[in-house]
């Protein structure tokens, strides 16, 4: 009986001895886990730092604190999203009362007459007639029309988004926005495509595209049905390779439409943002569609939106997602842009998204 009772003492032990060591590391997991949540008093210091920043910094300046700008930046992330509808709507009505997405983003049948005379955004001297030819080429309407869009994702070519393993998170949404046709994958930036910039410059790559049009066809198809929206009205010159390409695309992939940004939305649109502080040649195009999104859309979630050459962690990034090409300097001031972005982050007027996906 005694050495029953012994073993029984000793397999209590035992199991006291387990529960206790288990106790313990569930303690030590739950502190551990503490440390990375940020108290919400301190969430909304960050916000309201973050929401006043863009007017009074200036990333380019040899005395911006980036260490402490990224340590902070990086809490704010791990804050909960904010999603406040009264900024969304002023944002909304803002916009739509400066410069029109919902009705002009580009020319359709609806907003446009035979006939009619377009005037440049960077020359109001110089001017193109819309003849009947021209006008056939437009679409009917817009997608959104007569109604607003959900969740919408607007995906920049940042090099912050290698390796986030965001592309599923992306391809969830409703409606998603790329740039200058970047390449898609399913990992990191998705698949989906619903809208897609082409740049009139990238076309001058594609040589002889009359009488060999598969290599542009190649590339515009793993968009599948997206819209293809190209700045044909900025300059004169670009009107004539754009309406060259729709002749040579519009036949062969007639599903696939190819769109014209509308001169008047884009110099509103710069205009708009000039009276906000925002210098620069040109918005770049990334910035104009995020504001198409806030005007046309419920929920808008921005990645690879990230200027600079180091992460949050201070890790180095490739300039793109895809490459290490740097971008053309004094076109666009981006860093500033970026500011306004994270002002309206931190408003709860869109979600930043700066951390790999989960």
């Amino acid at each position: 009986m005694d050495r029953f009772m012994k073993r029984i003492f000793a397999l209590l032990a035992v199991i006291v001895l387990i529960f206790t060591i288990a106790v313990f590391y569930d303690k030590i997991n739950t502190t551990t886990r503490e440390i990375h949540v940020i108290p919400p008093v301190y969430c909304m210091q960050l916000r309201h730092k973050f929401a006043n920043i863009a007017s009074a910094t200036n990333p380019a300046h040899h005395r911006f604190d980036f260490k402490n700008f990224t340590e902070d930046l990086s809490a704010l992330m791990r804050c909960p999203p904010m999603s406040n509808i009264t900024q969304k709507e002023l944002n909304r009505a803002r916009l739509r009362a400066c410069c029109n997405a919902t009705g002009i983003l580009y020319y359709n049948k609806q907003n446009t007459a035979a006939n009619q005379n377009i005037t440049y955004e960077t020359s109001s001297k110089q001017s193109y007639h819309i003849n009947k030819d021209f006008y056939n080429m437009l679409p009917e309407d817009f997608p959104w029309s007569g109604r607003t869009l959900s969740n919408c994702a607007v995906v920049g070519s940042g090099g912050i988004l290698k390796n986030s393993s965001c592309g599923r998170e992306i391809d969830t949404a409703d409606f998603v926005i790329r740039f200058n046709m970047a390449p898609v994958n399913d990992s990191d930036v998705g698949l989906k495509t619903d809208l897609v910039t082409m740049n009139p410059s990238q076309l001058l790559g594609y040589k002889n595209l009359k009488s060999n049009p598969g290599p542009l066809v190649e590339r515009v198809s793993v968009y599948g049905n997206s819209i293809l929206i190209i700045s044909a009205f900025n300059y004169a010159a670009n009107t004539r390779l754009s309406v060259n390409a729709f002749k040579v695309l519009h036949p062969i992939r007639p599903q696939q439409h190819m769109v014209f940004f509308s001169s008047s939305y884009m110099k509103n649109l710069s205009g708009f943002w000039k009276r906000q502080g925002l210098k620069g040649v040109h918005l770049s195009s990334g910035f104009r569609l995020i504001n198409v999104a806030l005007e046309v859309c419920d929920h808008v979630h921005v990645y690879g939106f990230w200027p600079f050459d180091t992460n949050l962690e201070q890790q180095k990034l490739t300039h793109h997602y895809f490459d290490n090409v740097g971008p053309k300097r004094g076109v666009h001031a981006m860093p500033k842009e970026f500011l306004n972005l994270l002002k309206l982050h931190s408003q709860g007027a869109l979600t930043l998204h700066l951390q790999p996906c989960l």
